[in-house]
């Protein structure tokens, strides 16, 4: 059975070793460093994980992820590439189902930093996983949009989302649609379909968590 959440950690793991602690990211703010203290942070600190998702800890969590990112690089890198076996995320029984999406997602952040990135092509059951997360991504991400949106990975699925309202239509692959649905919306490679107004309000809304 494929690994994609272990063949995209190892892809990661090298890409970060390749550009350096310093090299930008599409997460506002963060370098290649700041990410893989993060990945850190989520794996092995559940005290300071909570962070990521809830505001109130968000303080507490942020703290201890700059001083994890504090480390050498090579050794931040070292250990996002081998997590502990008793992570609540990062177990053999939690690794796909938790970190195929996590770690696709920021595998991209980094990639499409760079100059003249080119999209990849993904292996056919890779896809068919991001889709079956993706589908309930979109979901989550869109289930107050006023719009009745029609999401479609041609090959793949379609789910219709929204809380209706004007007819839009999102088309993409599924690894495209992920990084959309993720708040990573200028660095897709989507197609909109529909009135102008809700196509440009979808483009820039605020998605993901």
């Amino acid at each position: 059975m494929p690994r994609y959440a272990r063949s995209e950690r190892e892809a990661l793991a090298d890409l970060l070793l390749d550009l350096g602690p310093d090299a930008p990211t599409l997460n506002e703010g963060w370098t290649t460093r700041d990410l893989a203290a993060h990945l850190l942070v989520r794996e092995r600190r559940p005290d300071a994980a909570g962070g990521i998702l809830l505001p109130p800890l968000r303080g507490y969590g942020e703290a201890v992820r700059r001083r994890v990112a504090a480390g050498p690089f090579a050794d931040l890198v070292a250990r996002v590439r081998r997590p502990p076996v008793w992570s609540p995320v990062s177990n053999p029984l939690t690794d796909e189902l938790a970190n195929t999406l996590e770690f696709f997602i920021h595998h991209e952040d980094v990639r499409r930093a760079q100059p003249g990135w080119l999209p990849r092509d993904l292996p056919a059951g890779l896809q068919a996983a991001l889709w079956r997360r993706g589908a309930l991504l979109a979901r989550t991400a869109l289930r107050r949009f006023p719009a009745d949106l029609l999401v479609q990975a041609p090959g793949f699925g379609e789910r219709t989302v929204g809380r209706g309202g004007e007819r839009l239509r999102l088309v993409g692959a599924p690894g495209e649609l992920v990084l959309f649905l993720s708040g990573r919306q200028r660095a897709a490679r989507v197609q909109v379909d529909g009135p102008a107004a809700p196509a440009s309000r979808l483009r820039a809304a605020h998605l993901g968590f």
